[in-house]
């Protein structure tokens, strides 16, 4: 069978990158259906989000290559996210290319997030194709946001396309472009075979299929393979490229982009920023640079419901990292939850997705300790210890001096909005520094600020003052001293260690107040009284009192002498009173997340 040859001038490696919910996946449905990638038929809403979870939530979460065919060209386009916490994703997106469609909504404008993802673009030396959406919506204020791009770029009016991806109107021009401004790549066929893995899954046949994008050379199924980094080989089950499914091609050349079924079975052997080769020239070919995986910011316990499902959690954690190279994951003990692993994620959002694809794709019911961000805790004895959790937190009569991260963060809001955002940052120890103007209606605001504040619900809060229109982008800054505690959270006389968090000295009672407050709508009511309390230490600063259930053990009665109902409601007094001494109160998984929402 004669191979198949690609004209590597035809090809266009490019990426949409755009602040959330601009409308990148919207965008490639129509780039789908007017290139006749997917037919008619067979087209739905958010094509490439394969995930339950990416429908349901309307987000991107894990980039989407795919492969279409335009007038002779080859497109291989890779979907990113837009929410902050998955910026990973797009930096891994960003290599694999030559160019970006940098996409802005008619209505919003440039946001936080849009020159998050530009700077990002631009530091690997990306083309840029500057795209307006939605120009279709009532709101849409065109002339605004192509000045604003303008401003932004430093390009003329008409380098800026204006489109509606939903209508499709101006979507082909978009395709024209791609195919005359993005520079198709540098090809090298007869180098030895050298790849770059961009992201990874599992697959119960094929084994861990390896998203590559082929730098020299070319591979085809049956070649014996080499991952650089964890020094494993192995032979290539299956090649071929993205339709959008796995779709077996006889061989990937220099400049494509495409997968490699490598047979594997433990998911560790290969890692997302890994050099694939060809075995035996392993010693002649330099590994290409990869990626810097990103630290993470929050950190919670996760621990199985029941004991025996640690092996399961142990399997879905394994397996959940290869396709989230930016999940940190450490085994952790816990006196009162077992054993369990001790999670690092990029943000909230991270988290509860993390979370939610634990219980979906693996069927395991999980408790989550209260997340926390790191902090450095010098001790008396002159040690400093990195705390991820609040179980690790050091006897308070042993702290000497804590440190904590702070970010510099840039905020997005219409000026109408003005003074509820710098309320807003004032309550979470914001510290202004910079205003900027964007255009007549819109201001951008530079903040200096703990990484506690932000990561837990101030992106929510933000969108709750601004009704949807701010916008908040991050990067990490120095590490300052704070002022913070442990704060234990105790259901009936038993403290809940999953529940204790780290606070802020001057809000602990304030604190301690809402979580209390929150647990007792949560819980669900027993047979009798719950107290819950909120305590540094030995002292309770905030408590509140769960009601017992209410039985009528005086129903049946009909008349009669009234000691018998006193009787009667004397016992049930006693029950419950033996009872709270000796009864457990369980705490659903759902608990956790919404007292983290506080």
């Amino acid at each position: 069978m004669k191979e198949r040859r690609i004209n590597s001038m035809k090809i266009h490696n490019f990426c949409i990158i755009a602040h959330i919910d601009h409308g990148k996946s919207t965008l490639a449905d129509r780039m789908l259906e007017l290139t006749g990638t997917v037919e008619k038929r067979q087209m739905r809403e958010q094509m490439l989000d394969t995930m339950d979870l990416e429908r349901e939530k309307g987000i991107t979460i894990k980039l989407q290559p795919v492969r279409m065919k335009w007038k002779g060209h080859i497109l291989n386009l890779i979907d990113t996210p837009g929410h902050v916490d998955f910026q990973y994703e797009v930096s891994r997106s960003l290599v694999a290319v030559e160019g970006a469609i940098l996409l802005v909504d008619a209505t919003q404008g440039v946001q936080a997030q849009t020159m998050a993802n530009l700077h990002l673009a631009r530091k690997q030396g990306l083309t840029i194709i500057p795209v307006i959406n939605k120009i279709d919506l009532p709101a849409a204020d065109v002339a605004g946001v192509r000045r604003e791009m303008m401003d932004l770029l430093g390009v003329d009016s008409n380098q800026i396309l204006p489109i509606s991806a939903k209508t499709g109107e101006g979507v082909t021009q978009v395709l024209e472009a791609i195919g005359e401004r993005i520079p198709s790549p540098t090809v090298a066929i007869k180098k030895p075979f050298r790849a770059l893995i961009f992201d990874s899954v599992y697959d119960d046949y094929k084994g861990v299929v390896a998203y590559v994008r082929v730098v020299d050379g070319e591979i085809k199924a049956g070649d014996n393979i080499f991952f650089r980094g964890t020094k494993v080989s192995d032979r290539a089950v299956e090649v071929g490229v993205f339709a959008p499914e796995f779709k077996p091609a006889l061989n990937l050349q220099s400049g494509e982009i495409g997968y490699v079924a490598t047979g594997l079975k433990d998911v560790q052997q290969a890692r997302v920023g890994d050099t694939l080769v060809r075995r035996g020239f392993e010693e002649q070919v330099e590994a290409l640079p990869g990626f810097a995986i990103p630290q993470p910011k929050v950190f919670a316990g996760v621990y199985p419901e029941s004991g025996d499902g640690f092996a399961k959690l142990r399997e879905a954690v394994a397996k959940l990292q290869l396709n989230d190279a930016s999940l940190a994951v450490q085994p952790e003990q816990s006196q009162v939850l077992g054993q369990g692993f001790r999670c690092g994620f990029l943000g909230m959002l991270h988290l509860e997705i993390v979370q939610e694809r634990l219980r979906r794709e693996y069927g395991l019911d999980l408790v989550m300790t209260t997340p926390s961000v790191l902090y450095r805790v010098a001790v008396n004895d002159g040690q400093v210890r990195d705390v991820h959790t609040p179980a690790e937190w050091p006897d308070p009569s042993r702290v000497v001096r804590v440190l904590e991260q702070y970010v510099k963060a840039e905020v997005v809001t219409p000026t109408k909005y003005l003074g509820a955002v710098f309320e807003l940052l004032r309550q979470h120890e914001g510290d202004f520094k910079q205003q900027e103007q964007l255009g007549k209606e819109r201001v951008l605001l530079r903040y200096e600020l703990p990484l506690r504040e932000l990561v837990v619900n101030l992106y929510d809060r933000l969108k709750s003052a601004t009704s949807g229109y701010g916008s908040l982008g991050y990067e990490e800054s120095d590490w300052r001293e704070a002022d913070v505690v442990k704060m234990n959270i105790v259901i009936n006389h038993e403290t809940a260690d999953a529940l204790s968090m780290i606070v802020p000295r001057g809000r602990a009672v304030k604190i301690g107040r809402q979580v209390v407050a929150k647990l007792k709508k949560i819980l669900s009511h027993q047979m009798f009284a719950v107290s819950l309390q909120a305590a540094l230490g030995g002292k309770i600063i905030a408590r509140e009192t769960l009601p017992a259930r209410r039985k009528d053990v005086t129903g049946y009665l009909y008349g009669g002498d009234v000691t018998r109902k006193r009787k009667l409601l004397e016992k049930q007094k006693k029950g419950k009173k033996r009872l709270a001494q000796a009864g457990a109160v369980e705490i659903p998984p759902e608990a956790y997340i919404a007292v983290l929402k506080q």
